[in-house]
């Protein structure tokens, strides 16, 4: 838990059903039970909960409560597309928390695919000069844990066909 009192970052890159939500889950459940408070949200809902924030004239308060929690978790990033204004608002979320207070954030974007994945190379890279800067990246990379059931029984069709064309 030291990267807490560093505000330092973790970023899970990889494949989905490799494991980066289990990890960043077993992480900020670490940090609760330090006694830290967390805060657990996908990318798609932190934009859309921003989005509703600027509409409703709320968005120094939604800021204010992205930016309290010692630790936010956001999962899913670059799995659903971003609304317009969603990579704009991440921006925001992690500038506030920057040297501040640290982010676990899980992706199935390698870093060098960020800016086609907001759409605006600007804005990955301040937000990967952010996050990057006090971070530990872990690519993960392997089969699919939820496929594992599937890709054994297809290795046994494949083992049952080739025996009967032998």
């Amino acid at each position: 838990m030291r990267f807490l009192d560093d505000a330092s970052n973790v970023l899970f890159v990889g494949p989905p059903g490799v494991g980066k939500t289990m990890l960043a889950v077993a992480l900020a459940r670490a940090a609760v039970e330090a006694g830290h408070r967390v805060y657990f949200t996908t990318a798609a809902e932190l934009a859309a909960k921003c989005h509703k924030a600027a509409l409703e004239g709320r968005w120094k308060s939604c800021m204010n409560f992205l930016t309290g929690p010692k630790l936010l978790v956001i999962d899913e990033l670059g799995y659903l597309p971003l609304p317009e204004d969603g990579a704009s608002a991440l921006f925001q979320v992690i500038n506030q928390r920057y040297l501040k207070s640290s982010t676990i954030l899980t992706t199935n974007v390698g870093i060098a695919d960020w800016a086609g994945a907001f759409g605006d190379a600007t804005v990955a890279a301040a937000m990967l000069d952010r996050l990057l800067h006090r971070a530990a990246v872990a690519g993960i990379d392997g089969p699919s844990y939820r496929l594992r059931g599937h890709q054994s029984q297809a290795g046994a069709i494949r083992a049952g066909v080739n025996a009967r064309v032998s």
